[in-house]
Formats: structure tokens, sequence, C-alpha cells
């Protein structure tokens, strides 16, 4: 009988959620917000992986790690913190947890801010991405499309070899992707050994690897030195490792997932799940004053203590834009 392989579950906490703004703020970013059947995206992130794995690794920053620990205390379950002074994306976020790993331990990379339903078929693609891993694959996770959704980067395969990885299309390409049938959308889920993963991000991006490294190094109980992490290169694993190596597979997914990263798809869920919506299919997020929507159809009103936001659904990617305009001009009402 084989030795099963030790899985280690990597849960990264970083980015602000800026698309869903004013309910994401900087100091209580999307995936702790209880908005979702009452618990936050982080806590059925670490639930979902629960059965699956034997550790659960937190690669977080210094503005959340509390966050994640309250909900981590609350579920009673220990896990390995790591702690970055600074983000430096998700090359070198990734290559913490390997150097924090044994070479021989498998990971299962997600982030912490998905929606995921049908388990059984989630399941059935980690199994999947557990036994290529195990052979000294990488495998990425693909979920096959239900539409041509424009908020997502794509991943053309042949079986489950990656031909090429995609950016986010505009509405002509993407309903091309789907005509098409051999696209998938790109979950920023991954699987590997951790051993594989610094050997191929060692050969692709050494001053990334070495540069990281001398940062894990020098770690003081999983929190990383703000000087050595700023010398780091700032680059997504993509542009890393999965555009350039040789060992890359896809495991192609039916699950339900959404990386609730825009209103529209934030609505389509709270839709899914019974939140109210009048006759217009206008929805109200935040309050629960009575609220009425005249000569309006597919709007959203979000409301917080202070700021609220009333946009038309299809405009749910330009939320970034009021972001962006409020960094500069009022930055006190991202905090």
């Amino acid at each position: 009988m084989e030795n099963k392989p030790s899985i280690t579950h990597v849960i990264l906490t970083g980015g602000v959620g800026s698309r869903l703004w004013p309910l994401s703020r900087k100091s209580q970013p999307k995936q702790y917000l209880d908005i979702f059947d009452g618990k936050s995206l982080f806590e059925m992130t670490v639930d979902r992986n629960r059965n699956i794995a034997d550790k659960v690794m937190v690669v977080g920053n210094i503005d959340n790690c509390h966050l994640s620990r309250k909900i981590l205390e609350k579920t009673n379950t220990s896990y390995i913190d790591i702690i970055e002074s600074t983000p430096r994306n998700t090359a070198a976020a990734i290559a913490f947890a390997a150097f924090a790993a044994h070479p021989e331990d498998i990971l299962i990379v997600t982030p912490s801010d998905h929606i995921i339903d049908a388990m059984e078929n989630y399941e059935a693609a980690i199994n999947e991405a557990v036994t290529k891993a195990a052979k000294g694959y990488i495998v990425t996770f693909g979920i096959v499309p239900t539409k041509p959704e424009i908020g997502y980067g794509y991943i053309e395969r042949k079986g489950d070899d990656v031909v090429s990885f995609r950016e986010k299309p505009n509405q002509v390409t993407a309903k091309d992707f789907i005509a098409k049938g051999n696209f998938l959308w790109n979950s920023g889920m991954f699987c590997f050994k951790a051993g594989v993963f610094l050997e191929e991000l060692k050969s692709f991006k050494p001053e990334v690897y070495e540069k990281s490294k001398i940062a894990w190094d020098n770690n003081i109980e999983g929190t990383l030195d703000l000087a050595l992490s700023l010398d780091i290169p700032s680059i997504s694993i993509d542009y890393a490792v999965m555009e350039r190596s040789k060992k890359i597979k896809v495991v192609p997914s039916t699950f339900i997932w959404s990386d609730l990263g825009s209103f529209e798809s934030v609505y389509d869920y709270l839709v899914s799940t019974g939140h109210p919506v009048d006759k217009n299919g206008n929805m109200v997020i935040g309050t629960t004053n009575y609220t009425a929507f005249v000569g309006l159809k597919n709007t959203i009103f979000v409301c917080t203590d202070n700021a609220n936001l009333i946009l038309h659904k299809d405009s749910s990617q330009d939320v970034k834009n009021v972001y962006n305009e409020l960094e500069r001009e009022n930055p006190d009402l991202l905090s």
C-alpha cells in the first residue's frame, strides 16, 4: 500500500476586493464579511477543505492576519501562519508556503474569497488534481464555463494539457471562446508538490525564488521582514510559472464556482440563496430599511454606515473606478 501523501491546504488571503466597495474595505476585505449565509467566505473556504487536507497554512498580510486568526480560533483550527509585511503578488506568497512545507507535501492553493458549490464535483476535481500532483505535475483548476463571462481569465486546453492562458476577454472574444468549447474559466486554484513548484520558480524566475527564500529564511514566527520583502519582484504565479512550465495539467471541473469579484456575481449568488429582489430585479444589500426603486431595473443599492453605492448590475466592473478615485481624493472611505 502506498503512503498517502501529506496534503496541505494553503489559503491566500490578500486582496481588498476593490470592485465590492463600499462593502469591502481595507479593514474588512470581502473574504471576512458575514453576508454569505451568515458565514464569511474565509470560513467557508476553511470548512470546504477540512476533510481533504492534513494541515492548513494561511498566507495573509499584516493588516488582515488578526481577522483570519479570529475565525480559525472560533472553529478550533490549528494552522501555520505566514504573515507578509507587504503584498508581493501570488508567486512570492505561494513560494513562502512551499518553503514552509516539506518538498514532497502536496499543496492545494486556494483564494479565500470564492464561492464553491456542488461539493461532490469539487472533491472529485481535488482528488484528480492530487493524483496528478503526486506524479510531479503542476495542476490548475479550469471551470467549465456557463456563460461568456468577461470578468475571468480563460484556459485554452486540449484534454488535460494547457494550450494557452488568456487574459480577461471582451464580450466578442468571450463568446468565441464559449463557441469553440475547449476554453475553461481560470479559477486561480492550484495543486502541486511544494518542491516541484519551487524548482519551476527557480528555473523561470530565479530572482523571485532567491529573494523569497532570503525573506523566508529570516522570518520571525512566520512574519516576514518588510525590507527583505520589498526586494522580491511582484509577479503573479500565472506569469512566473504557469505560462512557462512544461509540467502544467488542467483539471476541467463542473463544480459551481464564482470569485464574487463584482456586484453582479454577488447579486447572482444572493438571488440563488433567496435574497429578496423586487419585481424589476432591484436588490438592496446592507440595510433592512424600506427602499423603493422607481423606474429602475436590475439596480443594486449597497448601504453602509458612511458610504452608499447605487449601480446598475451590468456596470459592476466599473466600481473599481470609484475606488481608484477615492484612493486619490478621499482614502478614508476605503479603510
